[in-house]
């Protein structure tokens, strides 16, 4: 696809939010939404980096550590298929499949080599982006994620119950104590940017819960060239912190930060910490 450079280079004004809005398109012809901020690369010396969300999530998860980072750098995000502007396909598909879609936002911003933050599910879907796309990825970022398949560390049936709660209430409480402690929900009240996007439908959300359950990258792991930096929570019961080690053990060129007393969305309540390790990184 083309270059649009009335976003990545020419900076018009952007939107209330901040954000400069564009669409790629997927080679299977799904439409996605595209957000830019900060400097365009050519002012910038800084490599852009692209932010990938966390499963059932809009771009809106990356609300507050994107502020951290497109100080002087492009930062890129997405919604996912069946997020936020996107196009909702109703057809199955895989994490490598959401790697896809990432190229297709490159390629439609014009950009060619680029640093790579997933979370979560993003962090699944990065793995593949590295590993079959190495010539996109200079740097990588997987966060509170998982290499997926037998060898994972799965979540307990505690938590399994807890998030299937058929009281939504419960559920949602649920969600927010695996994500935030409570500590933080009193400063600052719910998370809501990673609670899912509202405006899913339940057909989406199933096909965002098979993609995630389904990836296994337990083979394409070695495969990633990027220097890799793994981020993870010992607090964190949604993955369990376990497979930070796994990662990192596949990954030729990985290190490991575990943050203590972290949770799922350690990139809030540790958004400080967080953001500086990333820049360290990435710089």
């Amino acid at each position: 696809m083309g270059t649009v450079p009335d976003v990545t280079d020419a900076s018009p004004a952007p939107e209330p939010d901040g954000l400069r809005r564009t669409t790629a398109v997927a080679s299977d012809g799904t439409r996605l939404a595209v957000q830019v901020s900060g400097p365009p690369p050519s002012a910038s010396p800084r490599t852009p980096v692209l932010l990938l969300a966390g499963q059932a999530n809009s771009h809106r998860w990356w609300d507050g550590l994107r502020e951290d980072l497109d100080v002087d750098r492009t930062t890129v995000t997405l919604d996912w298929r069946g997020t936020g502007a996107s196009d909702a396909p109703d057809a199955p598909y895989g994490t490598p499949v959401l790697a896809g879609d990432a190229v297709a936002v490159l390629d439609a911003l014009g950009l060619g080599r680029v640093d790579v933050h997933g979370t979560s599910m993003g962090g699944r879907v990065a793995q593949w982006l590295a590993a079959d796309h190495p010539e996109r990825v200079r740097r990588l970022v997987l966060g509170c994620t998982s290499p997926g398949g037998p060898h994972a560390a799965e979540r307990g049936p505690q938590v399994r119950r807890a998030l299937a709660d058929p009281d939504p209430e419960r559920a949602r409480a649920a969600l927010v104590d695996l994500m935030v402690p409570p500590s933080w929900v009193a400063q600052h009240g719910e998370p809501t940017t990673v609670l899912g996007d509202p405006g899913m439908t339940p057909a989406s959300r199933g096909r965002h819960l098979v993609c995630s359950n389904r990836h296994d990258a337990w083979d394409a792991l070695p495969r990633i060239v990027a220097p890799t930096l793994v981020l993870h929570g010992d607090e964190d019961a949604m993955a369990p912190v376990a497979n930070a080690a796994l990662l990192v053990e596949r990954v030729p060129d990985a290190r490991v930060h575990v943050l203590a007393g972290a949770r799922h969305a350690y990139f809030l309540h540790r958004r400080a910490e967080a953001a500086a390790l990333v820049r360290d990184f990435l710089d």
